[in-house]
């Protein structure tokens, strides 16, 4: 199999990006199962594909834990889940004037995009009327792009988000379909579609992802990037996993650095226009190679996630200034 892959020329795959072409599934597999010496062919075919859509500006997104733990679902990667022992914190929705700051922060860190994140199935009224207090703030005193991800919305709960000013709303999808109930039983990926369908109908744009290294084949990573084209998310956060202590899925450790750029090579070729992100588990999982994702990304968190901790902002500056590449201030 690797010798045939190396006579693949991984350029015609930017080129078939380009040209609105999708690849086949053979071709998508072909990507991740690739010998590690066609690595740096595939990511400067990548490159192609990313330079023609964004240059080389690099957006910066980050998140704000708004409601930590005390969650009712079992998604097994998560350390808020009902079903995780991990010792994180619990505390209900922050004030107004908490999220309000963390906008601030984000400005600090030449953030265009402010992440409101809070756990749990769906937003109770006085949750969502407490992020729309304070999205309404923001927006009337700030230039920031404010992203909301608050679990499954009703099309009402999507329509007032918008109407506060919330520009985009994130619902991940997380796995494929197939690979859906092994992961979480207390909702489907259904009701997932569904959400960022309804972020759509409102006027919000659409941000959905996945978490790769839950357990999937391959193939899943393949499906749940189609998926991802066919919903037309705008923003595709790509995650890899990082096991917690305490969570169903603590013992799942076998990505490596060259298979998670591969999988971050094979979205940009799949949705070529669309903003990837190198998200969540990207410094324990890509460690020393962090720099070559943005080959293939365009974006990338700063500062820490939900219950881990993510590289000083300062030392992403420094990475992206290295690479040659620079930071897309928010431009509303």
């Amino acid at each position: 199999m690797s010798e045939l892959l190396t006579k693949i020329d991984w350029n015609t795959y930017a080129d078939k990006a380009l040209n609105g072409e999708r690849l086949t599934k053979e071709e998508a597999l072909s990507v991740l199962t690739a010998d590690d010496e066609e690595l740096l062919a595939i990511m400067h075919a990548a490159f192609r594909v990313r330079k023609h859509y964004f240059g080389k500006k690099v957006k910066l997104n980050l998140i704000i834990n708004a409601k930590s733990g005390l969650c009712p679902e079992d998604c097994g990667y998560c350390s808020q889940s009902i079903v995780s022992t991990a010792p994180v914190k619990k505390y209900p929705l922050l004030e107004k004037d908490v999220l309000i700051d963390g906008a601030r922060k984000a400005m600090e860190m030449q953030a265009g995009t402010y992440c409101i994140v809070a756990s749990g199935k769906g937003p109770t009224p006085r949750e969502l009327d407490q992020v729309i207090a304070a999205v309404e703030e923001i927006k009337s005193t700030m230039p920031m792009k404010i992203c909301a991800c608050l679990g499954i919305l009703s099309q009402d709960q999507a329509n007032r988000l918008k109407t506060a000013g919330v520009d985009r709303y994130n619902h991940n999808l997380n796995t494929s379909s197939g690979h859906f109930s092994s992961i979480t039983k207390t909702h489907t990926y259904d009701d997932r579609v569904t959400t960022v369908e309804s972020a759509k109908a409102a006027g919000m744009s659409p941000c959905s992802g996945c978490i790769v290294g839950m357990g999937e084949s391959k193939e899943d990573v393949v499906d749940v990037a189609y998926a991802l084209r066919e919903l037309d998310a705008d923003s595709i956060p790509v995650n890899f996993l990082n096991s917690i202590p305490g969570t169903p899925l603590e013992s799942l450790k076998h990505l490596n650095p060259r298979y998670c750029l591969k999988v971050l090579a094979l979205f940009r070729f799949i949705c070529p226009d669309k903003e990837i992100r190198a998200s969540g588990g990207r410094e324990v999982n890509l460690r020393s190679l962090q720099p070559l994702a943005l080959y293939a990304a365009n974006s990338v968190f700063v500062g820490d996630y939900l219950t881990t901790e993510g590289q000083e902002a300062t030392d992403d500056h420094r990475m992206i200034e290295d690479m040659g590449f620079e930071i897309e201030l928010c431009a509303l």
